[in-house]
């Protein structure tokens, strides 16, 4: 199968070339294809005609966002239509990644494929663009919702990726304290495992919207937490709430995905956060 990936150096798409190395990769920079370039997107993906395009660009400096809606609509709407206006000339699969910030934050149940979206800052607004966008041009699409990624290939502090866990592990040997809001709670996701669920429902020849993150949940304070224990790191965590923080973007309290549509797929859960979490230090050299 050729399969064509865009943002192909980030955490995601360096974990989806690893899983889906059996297979004809076509693994686009940035530099080799920009999205929102409407004519390149159409001759890149006409050339190569791939059977499957997986779209790992995005646009996502959340609070950077609010203040540059024009470039973040483009990476995060007009760039997923490109794809899809591509991929349906040549009868092709777009995989399409989401995120949690489409929905407002305020339920009391892990948020399910159905639930009426309600983002709160213009990230979250430009990632529904971008859903609504491949959902009304293209047929045969897989738009993946989730939540909290970090992966290996972010895990240089001047990478374009790098990630909340060697955040943390950064400012807690640095400053020896850090302040992390307490009421933001979510589920951290490794690239690593939701890559090889991809594999599998590209396998499946799978269509329409899904959850995927790991198993388990937490606040944004108990993942610093856990990431300082299982480093060994003595720095001091301290809780704030998200109002007290201030940050320039809304973010939503409560975004946990409900993962059950995925299961019922035959699809097992993914290991619980925190033992996702333990195998990246591992690879990373700090355990």
């Amino acid at each position: 199968m050729r399969i064509l990936i865009t943002g192909c150096n980030g955490q995601l798409g360096t974990d989806l070339q690893r899983v889906l190395a059996e297979h004809d990769v076509i693994a686009c920079t940035h530099g080799d294809l920009e999205i929102t370039d409407q004519k390149a997107v159409r001759s890149v993906v006409g050339e190569n005609r791939p059977d499957v395009v997986i779209n790992t660009a995005a646009y996502h400096k959340v609070d950077e966002c609010e203040s540059c809606p024009d470039k973040t609509f483009a990476v995060n709407g007009l760039g997923p239509r490109n794809l899809a206006q591509a991929c349906k000339a040549i009868d092709g699969m777009l995989i399409h990644f989401s995120t949690n910030f489409v929905f407002e934050g305020n339920a009391t149940r892990p948020y399910k494929e159905e639930d009426l979206p309600g983002p709160i800052s213009i990230y979250g607004v430009a990632k529904l663009s971008g859903e609504l966008l491949v959902r009304s041009i293209l047929p045969r699409h897989l738009v993946v919702r989730t939540t909290g990624l970090y992966g290996i290939a972010g895990s240089g502090e001047t990478g374009k990726g790098f990630n909340f866990i060697e955040l943390m592990i950064k400012l807690g040997k640095q400053r020896g304290a850090v302040t992390v809001v307490d009421d933001q709670v979510m589920t951290p996701t490794s690239t690593a495992d939701l890559a090889e669920v991809i594999s599998c429902l590209i396998d499946k020849e799978t269509t329409g919207t899904y959850h995927i993150t790991n198993s388990g949940t937490c606040s944004y304070f108990e993942f610093a937490r856990t990431i300082f224990e299982k480093v060994g790191v003595s720095a001091q965590v301290s809780p704030t709430s998200t109002r007290e923080y201030g940050a320039p973007a809304q973010r939503p309290l409560f975004s946990v995905l409900d993962n059950s549509k995925v299961h019922a797929l035959g699809v097992p859960p993914l290991r619980l956060w925190d033992k996702a979490l333990e195998d990246y230090l591992h690879t990373r050299g700090y355990l």
